[in-house]
C-alpha cells in the first residue's frame, strides 16, 4: 500500500529492516526455553533483565530476551501470545518508531513488549492514550503479564489527589492520558518554583491541592513513553497547548456581564446585514449598521465604564458562537456545564475548553453562568511536552499518510506494520445525492437490504445530532439500533463488542480511538461480515480510514461504502462558503445525469476538500509551535521559566 513509507523518516534508519526481522526470529528460537520453565524462573529471569539494564546495557541488546520472555508471561497470564508481526512492531517501537497497525491487530499486547523493556531501567515507563477509560482498561486488562515479570503498575486518572498521582507515577510502568501528564507536569513546575521561593501555599493553591500533599513532586525525570492512538495525540490535540489557568481576580463579576450582554445582542443580529462571518477562516466583523444596533442596547450598570471596542470584540466573539458552534454538535451541556465534544474521537473531552473567550461566550449563549477566562499560570504544548522524553514511540491505525509531519515535529520514524492476516475487506462504490435528506433516505435504503440478509452494520456519523437524525430514521423504518456518541460513555465497550452480531445496527459517531475490537458473531463471515457506511467525509482522511478499519479486522471479510452530499460540511469547509456553492451548483448537473446517484469521480472534490482542510490544520499546528518556540527563547533569555507565569 504505502512501501515507500514503511520504516521511513529523513535521517534515520528505517524502523523495520532486515536486521529487525532476524531478531523476531532470534526471539522465536528461544520459546521452547521459555515454555520449560517454572513461574518462579520467569520472574528471577526479570529480575536478571532488569539488572543488567540499570548496569549499563542498551535496550536493543536486551531486545530478544525480553520480548521472548514477555510474550511467555502473556501465553500463562492471559493466554495471548504474541504474534510475530506484534514482535515486530514491537522492535520498531524499541527503535523509537511511530508503527501503523491496522485496527484489530492487538496494540493493547504489543505496548507490552516495549514498556516491560524500558521499566526494567528503574526510571519509569509510560503510555499515553486518549482518555481514562482506555488508560484504566488497558492497564487492568494486562496488569497480569507485568505482575509475571516483577513489575508493577500505576494508573493516572483525571479525579485522584497529589499522594495517589505520586504513587502511580512510582511504579514501574504507568498508564495515563496525555492531558493528565501534561497536567501533572505543569503541576510540578508550579509546585517547585513555589517550593525555591518558600510559597509553598499559593503553589497548592494554583494546581487544586493541599500544602502538606503537594510539597513533593508528582512525576520522576521522563525516560520512555508510549503513545497510544498517536495520530490523535500528538496531532489532532497538538493544536490547543495544554493550559493551567490562574486564580480568578476582582473583575469577574464585570466579564461575566460583558459575556451575557454580548449573548443576547448578538440574538438579534443579521448575518450579511449587521455582520460578516467567515466560516472557512472562523472570522467575524461587525458591520456600521449592527455597531450601530450594539450602541443602541442599554448597557448594565456594570458595564458602563467599558470602551465600545472591548464591547464590539465581545459582540463578535458572541457571534461566532452563534454561527459556528452548535449544542450535539461541538458540545453537549451536562450538570449545567459546557462539554466539549472532541472533533476526532466524538467522545466528551471532560475538563476541555475553548480559548480566548470562545468557552464563555458559548456558556452565555446557552443561558448558564460563564466562567471567568482567567490568566495562564502555566501551559506547554503538546509537542514541546513529549519532546521531552528521551525516549518515544507510538502506535496507531492511521499515521502513515502523516508521515512527513509527524518525523518533522517529533523526530521519529514512522513505521508501517503488515497484518497477521491479509485484509479482505472490499469498497462498494461511493454514493454522492443532492442532499442530505437524500443521503439519510439512501442510506437507510442500504440497512435494510443488509439487514434482511442478518449482516451487522455500522454506520459512522460525524455529530450527536445527525448521529440521532439516522437513528430516527430507522426507528420509523421498524429497525432497532443501538446509538454510540458522548452521551452513552458507560455503556461503550459494551455497544462496541457486540456491534458485529447477528443483524446488529450501531450508529456512532467518530469511531477513532474507541479501544474496542468488533469481533463477528457466529456465521457472520458465510454472511459476508460487517458492513460500514460513512455518511460523510471527516476534516482528516485518517478518521475515515478509522471508521473503515472496523470492518474487515484480523483477515475478516467485511465491505463498506461511502456516501456524500452536495449540502456536506466538508465542501464548506474546503473551500469556504462562495466557492463551495458554485461546486455543488455544477454537480448538481453533473448527478442529474447519473442514472443511479453512484460516482467515485464525484466524490473526487469532497477528497480535495478534505485535503484543503488536513493543510489549513498543519498550518494552525505548525503557527502554535513557531509562536510557543518564539515565546520560549525570549522567556529564556530573560533568565524566566518559559513554562509558567509568563505563558500568559
Amino acid at each position: 500500500m504505502i512501501e515507500w513509507l514503511k520504516g521511513i523518516a529523513p535521517g534515520r534508519r528505517p524502523a523495520i529492516d532486515a536486521a529487525a526481522r532476524r531478531l523476531v526470529g532470534e526471539i522465536g528460537e528461544l520459546e521452547p526455553e521459555m515454555q520449560s520453565l517454572d513461574d518462579t524462573a520467569i520472574k528471577r529471569l526479570g529480575r536478571s533483565l532488569s539488572y543488567r539494564a540499570r548496569a549499563g546495557e542498551p535496550p536493543e541488546s536486551l531486545i530478544v530476551e525480553c520480548f521472548a520472555v514477555t510474550r511467555e508471561a502473556g501465553r500463562r497470564a492471559l493466554s495471548m501470545r504474541h504474534f510475530d508481526v506484534q514482535l515486530l512492531a514491537g522492535v520498531a517501537l524499541v527503535r523509537g518508531a511511530i508503527v501503523e497497525m491496522q485496527t484489530g491487530e492487538g496494540k493493547t499486547l504489543v505496548a507490552t513488549l516495549p514498556l516491560v523493556l524500558y521499566s526494567l531501567y528503574g526510571k519509569g515507563a509510560h503510555l499515553a492514550t486518549v482518555n481514562d477509560y482506555l488508560a484504566k482498561r488497558d492497564a487492568e486488562w494486562m496488569e497480569p503479564i507485568y505482575k509475571r515479570l516483577g513489575l508493577s503498575v500505576g494508573i493516572i486518572q483525571s479525579e485522584m489527589d497529589f499522594d495517589e498521582r505520586r504513587n502511580n507515577y512510582a511504579k514501574d510502568v504507568t498508564y495515563g492520558t496525555a492531558k493528565e501528564f501534561g497536567f501533572d507536569f505543569l503541576k510540578d513546575r508550579l509546585v517547585g518554583r513555589e517550593i525555591a521561593e518558600g510559597r509553598g501555599d499559593l503553589g497548592a493553591t494554583l494546581v487544586g491541592g493541599s500544602a502538606s500533599g503537594s510539597s513533593k513532586l508528582l512525576q520522576r525525570p521522563y525516560w520512555f513513553a508510549l503513545v497510544d492512538e498517536a495520530d490523535n495525540v500528538l496531532i489532532d490535540e497538538a493544536r490547543t497547548p495544554l493550559i493551567i489557568a490562574s486564580p480568578p481576580g476582582e473583575a469577574q463579576a464585570k466579564q461575566q456581564a460583558l459575556f451575557r450582554f454580548a449573548a443576547a445582542a448578538a440574538v438579534d443580529l443579521i448575518r450579511d446585514e449587521d455582520y460578516e462571518f467567515d466560516r472557512q477562516k472562523q472570522t467575524c466583523e461587525l458591520l456600521g449598521r449592527g455597531r450601530s444596533r450594539v450602541r443602541a442596547i442599554r448597557r448594565p450598570a456594570l458595564l458602563e465604564s467599558t470602551s465600545l471596542l472591548a464591547i464590539y470584540d465581545a459582540v463578535e466573539r458572541a457571534i461566532r458562537a452563534k454561527e459556528s458552534f452548535i449544542r450535539d454538535r461541538q458540545y453537549v451541556i451536562r450538570d449545567d456545564k459546557i462539554v466539549i465534544i472532541d472533533e476526532f474521537t466524538g467522545r466528551a473531552a471532560e475538563g476541555r475548553t475553548w480559548r480566548d473567550g470562545l468557552h464563555q461566550a458559548v456558556e452565555a449563549k446557552e443561558g448558564l453562568e460563564p466562567t471567568v477566562p482567567s490568566g495562564h499560570a502555566a501551559r506547554i504544548t503538546i509537542q514541546d511536552l513529549f519532546a521531552r522524553w528521551p525516549h518515544l514511540a507510538g502506535m496507531t491505525g492511521t499515521i502513515a499518510s502523516s508521515a512527513p509531519e509527524i518525523s518533522r515535529t517529533y523526530d521519529v520514524a514512522v513505521a508501517v506494520v503488515p497484518t497477521n492476516r491479509p485484509a479482505i475487506r472490499r469498497q462498494l462504490t461511493p454514493v454522492v445525492v443532492a442532499d442530505y435528506a437524500t443521503k439519510l433516505r439512501r442510506i437507510v435504503d442500504e440497512v435494510k437490504q443488509m439487514h434482511a440478509e442478518g449482516r451487522p452494520v455500522l454506520i459512522g456519523t460525524r455529530s450527536i445530532d445527525k448521529s440521532e437524525d439516522v437513528a430516527r430514521l430507522l426507528a420509523e423504518a421498524g429497525m432497532a439500533c443501538t446509538v454510540l456518541n458522548a452521551r452513552q460513555v458507560a455503556k461503550e465497550a459494551e455497544i462496541v463488542a457486540e456491534a458485529g452480531q447477528l443483524g446488529k445496527i450501531t450508529v456512532s459517531t467518530n469511531m477513532a480511538g474507541r479501544g474496542t475490537d468488533i469481533k463477528l458473531g457466529e456465521d457472520i463471515k458465510e454472511l459476508g461480515g460487517l458492513h460500514v457506511i460513512c455518511t460523510e467525509l471527516h476534516d482528516s482522511a485518517r478518521i475515515d480510514r478509522q471508521l473503515i478499519g472496523r470492518c474487515g479486522r484480523q483477515g475478516d471479510p467485511g465491505t463498506w461504502r461511502q456516501y456524500a452530499a452536495l449540502d456536506d460540511d466538508i465542501l464548506t469547509m474546503g473551500y469556504g462558503p462562495a466557492r463551495a456553492k458554485r461546486i455543488a451548483a455544477r454537480l448538481a448537473g453533473r448527478l442529474a445525469s447519473q442514472t443511479d446517484g453512484s460516482s467515485g469521480r464525484l466524490l473526487g472534490l469532497f477528497k480535495k476538500a478534505q485535503r484543503l482542510v488536513e493543510a489549513r490544520h498543519a498550518r494552525q499546528r505548525r503557527v502554535l509551535e513557531y509562536h510557543e518556540r518564539q515565546r520560549a527563547e525570549a522567556h529564556i533569555q530573560m533568565s524566566q521559566d518559559p513554562y509558567l507565569d509568563a505563558a500568559s
